[in-house]
């Protein structure tokens, strides 16, 4: 009829059929013709009024829909989907708190209450109302136990509430009356691990794969678990098991690998990791794995190679930027290892360990200057550590002001006595001097 341009008569709700057919298609031009037609035919009906003013949402047409809902409103009162539409109207324009109002009015006429909760909770969700949403999913669950969707929501809500012990005595309940749900059990494991009870978590993750043998999630979160309490073996079982009910993530692939670092079996380890950055070569974190293993190995040009891989991906981070320095220091790239601990200084990963090694490998390249001024600069950032103070009591020595010496001395003496040992290998001609062997003593026997 609508490519032919020839007019039959249907009523009206073979229109709301046929036009509905077209809006779910996606032919909004069709949906539009097929309306036209319908209500030259039917001018009165409310359904076919009801779709105008749908598409005309669709269309962003808020004003003209309004005016078609308040004419329907003045004929129906009690038709649930007039302030139903109209909340959609006020939420996409932002006015939340209004969409609320037209759909507490809708709850009061509507048949299928769990819907108008479900739109009720999404609202408050948009004013970052936690408690008032919880409420309306978790009356969407008293009206439908097997929503999940508002399962899920309520468990979002008391995450962004972070009232974790309250969402496991919510779904404690919830077990209760649906002890076979498995979403509900694999909830219950999340927010027993998020609260540290690891133990609890596991016994719900076992639950949840009990029910449904194949919950890839459940797997995921057990094994999870299992590393948290150090049963690697158990954990690799649990992650190669998604392997086998789905194609192969990157995820699951990366944690085995270091689940087999921790059992220290470096091989398949190594496997893991390479068909880690196979399945996904965009994923970071499987480069750096791999440049760990092989800097544990002490086979620093791989590491060097294969840390380059994370850095193409993510120059900035400073972990990557570390570990790029570390291996640039045992290959005794030092000037490569200056710039790298500098621009992580820049980046704003300043810590203690990468300002002395700053300092270290300035003193590796005899800059003994470049290395007081950073010493300097670094105990204004970070005053009162044994690290630095040991440090610029080295250096002082070295440059002759042995009174600037023995004062940071005696400070790092203070502070960690035993650190000196490290020192003394770093520094050897410093501490062959009497005086500091006096003051060392000394300090001994203070302790």
């Amino acid at each position: 009829m609508l490519k032919t341009n020839n007019v039959y008569f249907f009523d009206s709700l073979e229109f709301e059929g046929i036009i509905q057919y077209y809006i779910d298609s996606g032919k909004s031009a069709l949906a539009k013709k097929a309306l036209t037609l319908g209500l030259s035919q039917h001018p009165m009906a409310v359904s076919l009024k009801l779709l105008d003013a749908e598409i005309l949402i669709f269309d962003n047409k808020y004003t003209a829909a309004i005016e078609i809902l308040d004419s329907i409103q003045a004929m129906e009162p009690t038709n649930e989907e007039v302030y139903i539409q109209k909340a959609t109207v006020y939420s996409k324009t932002n006015d939340h708190k209004e969409a609320l109002i037209q759909l507490k009015i809708a709850l009061d006429f509507s048949d299928d209450k769990s819907d108008v909760y479900a739109l009720i909770g999404m609202e408050y969700l948009f004013l970052n109302n936690f408690s008032d949403a919880r409420e309306n999913f978790i009356a969407c669950l008293e009206e439908d136990l097997e929503d999940y969707s508002s399962l899920y929501n309520v468990v979002y809500c008391f995450d962004m509430e972070k009232k974790h012990r309250e969402a496991v005595e919510f779904l404690i309940t919830y077990i209760d009356k649906d002890p076979y749900s498995e979403v509900a059990w694999h909830q219950l494991g999340r927010q027993h691990f998020v609260l540290d009870e690891f133990d609890q978590a596991l016994r719900a993750f076992d639950y949840a794969v009990l029910v449904d043998e194949l919950f890839v999630g459940a797997y995921i979160e057990k094994a999870k678990t299992l590393e948290k309490l150090a049963r690697y073996s158990e954990a690799i079982e649990n992650y190669k098991t998604t392997l086998e009910l789905e194609d192969a993530t990157s995820f699951a692939l990366l944690r085995i690998g270091e689940c087999y670092l921790e059992l220290k079996d470096y091989e398949n380890a190594l496997q893991f990791y390479k068909r880690t950055v196979h399945e996904d070569p965009l994923l970071d974190k499987g480069w750096m794995a791999l440049s760990s293993i092989y800097y544990q190995q002490k086979d620093y040009e791989k590491s060097l190679y294969y840390i380059n891989k994370a850095l193409d991906i993510d120059e900035i981070n400073t972990a990557y930027l570390r570990r790029f320095g570390e291996i640039n220091i045992k290959l005794s790239f030092y000037e490569e290892a200056v710039k790298v601990f500098e621009l992580c200084i820049e980046l704003g990963d300043d810590d203690l360990d990468i300002r002395t090694a700053l300092v270290d490998v300035h003193y590796f390249l005899g800059d003994f200057e470049l290395a007081l001024d950073c010493l300097k600069d670094a105990d204004t950032e970070i005053p009162n550590t044994a690290e630095l103070n040991y440090r610029l009591a080295c250096l002082h020595f070295l440059f002759k002001t042995e009174e600037k010496g023995v004062y940071y001395l005696k400070k790092g003496l203070g502070i960690d006595y035993e650190y000196h040992k490290i020192m003394k290998e770093m520094y050897p001609s410093v501490f062959d001097l009497h005086v500091v062997q006096d003051i060392v003593s000394f300090y001994k026997f203070s302790f």
